[in-house]
């Protein structure tokens, strides 16, 4: 550009009207929001807890939750100062305070401390951990694993670090819910099924699979709250059909299924490596506290630098991890625990069966449920058991779905012929003296 160009260009942006500031939208004036109290109290969550409460104080009912064990909670327990035979810990194997692991504990303690102090990407490694994962690893025929410090939070990061917003979750409409929350952390559809209704499943892949790019369909291995399962091979093979991760939560199924215990892939004879994803926590049969993933190197690599659960979070304990692992070395070295386990379970459920209780599609594996329907007298039937010296837990809506409340019978390895017997027996008289127990009734009684 030439100088006198220059010069007139100057010129004329000299002359240029200025830049008038855009005009602002006149905005409609709003009425303000009332504003809601911040008094913990009024809390609408607070407020429910605190009608049931009364309703329940109005109905002569105690209140079953928060109740004191003074001892050690196996086959038997102390509720109160009462002794009674437990149903409501799952210990399922009878490995808590096991010698071996209260020694292996006691030398953890000594070599670790009783906390790791950090979390394991930064200074929390230890070798007991790598313990644990490659053992878990090698029950169900994996690459690696990963060991979180809590199940429930292990389910949660697992699954909304592996799916996303473009992404569907299929999940069997009792799942546990660890599974619903990471669901909805991830921000992916969701879409329950039917229990245990492949053909439903199948359905929904057929005509929603092509809209998402991953879909993970997850299922448990053993129902903590029906005792039963779903069919294995099918779910492997509709998972290789619509090219979908299967992800199994067998966290009660451990232990308890399979002449070794190794779960439900071992019950069902199927080959464990057809499930991308196991789920389990280390607070069962494993008589620790934590949870763990099993799956491909790729999927625990991807976990262990992006799970927000694992990486922002205190490493387990080393007790813990030793704990869990030596249980898990009993479990393999003394599959006679699961053998009672299986014939006690077996015992209870036939002998109920035979009292005309319902226990529901229950395998009759570890977990045993005596479906009520009613809340009020699910309760009340709890409260009568406890005071007659058998501990069995109310499981009420929203637990499980309206009308299936129940009591759930936890089986323990070294529960004795005598006391299954004795326990059906008083729970059969009570069922019986309850009759058709309504509401009404119970607040005239």
């Amino acid at each position: 550009m030439t100088d006198d160009a220059l010069a007139d260009l100057l010129s004329r942006m000299s002359e240029a009207p200025s830049a008038m500031p855009a005009a602002k939208p006149k905005l409609k004036p709003t009425a303000a929001r009332p504003r809601v109290s911040t008094a913990f109290e009024d809390h609408p969550l607070y407020q429910q807890m605190v009608f049931q409460r009364s309703f329940a104080e109005f109905a002569k009912l105690q209140n079953p939750y928060y109740r004191l064990h003074d001892a050690k909670a196996g086959a038997m327990s102390r509720v109160d100062g009462q002794e009674v035979i437990n149903f409501a810990s799952y210990d399922y194997l009878g490995l808590n305070g096991h010698p071996e692991i209260a020694a292996a504990v006691g030398q953890a303690l000594e070599a670790y401390g009783s906390s790791v102090s950090a979390s394991r990407i930064t200074a929390g490694e230890r070798p007991v951990h790598h313990a644990l994962e490659s053992a878990l690893a090698r029950l169900y025929e994996a690459d690696d694993c990963i060991a979180y410090v809590s199940g429930h939070a292990g389910a949660v990061s697992t699954v909304a670090t592996l799916m996303g917003p473009k992404d569907l979750i299929l999940h069997d409409t009792l799942i546990h819910n660890c599974v619903v929350v990471g669901a909805q952390l991830a921000g992916s559809a969701r879409r329950p099924f039917p229990h245990n209704d492949l053909e439903a499943l199948e359905a929904i892949l057929a005509a929603e699979r092509h809209r998402f790019d991953r879909v993970m369909i997850i299922s448990e291995g053993l129902f903590s709250m029906d005792g039963d399962g779903p069919d294995l091979a099918q779910l492997i093979a509709l998972k290789a059909t619509y090219g979908c991760w299967l992800m199994i939560d067998d966290a009660h199924g451990l232990g308890v299924l399979g002449a070794s215990g190794r779960g439900i892939f071992e019950h069902q004879s199927v080959s464990p490596q057809g499930v991308d994803l196991w789920l389990g926590t280390l607070s069962k049969s494993l008589v620790s506290c934590g949870g763990y993933v099993a799956g491909s190197a790729a999927a625990i690599d991807l976990l262990k630098h992006h799970a927000p659960g694992f990486v922002y979070s205190v490493g387990m304990p080393a007790t813990n991890a030793v704990a869990a692992t030596v249980a898990l070395d009993l479990m393999l070295r003394e599959p006679q625990r699961v053998a009672s386990l299986q014939r006690q379970s077996q015992r209870f459920r036939e002998g109920a069966r035979k009292a005309g209780l319902d226990t529901g599609e229950c395998w009759g594996f570890g977990v045993v449920p005596i479906i009520m329907g009613e809340t009020v007298p699910t309760i009340t039937l709890a409260e009568r058991l406890l005071k007659r010296g058998v501990n069995a837990f109310p499981i009420v809506p929203p637990g499980v779905p309206e009308k299936s409340a129940r009591l759930r019978f936890f089986i323990n390895a070294t529960h004795t012929d005598e006391q299954i017997d004795a326990a059906v027996a008083i729970l059969a008289d009570e069922v019986t003296a309850l009759g058709d127990l309504s509401l009404k009734q119970m607040l005239h009684r």
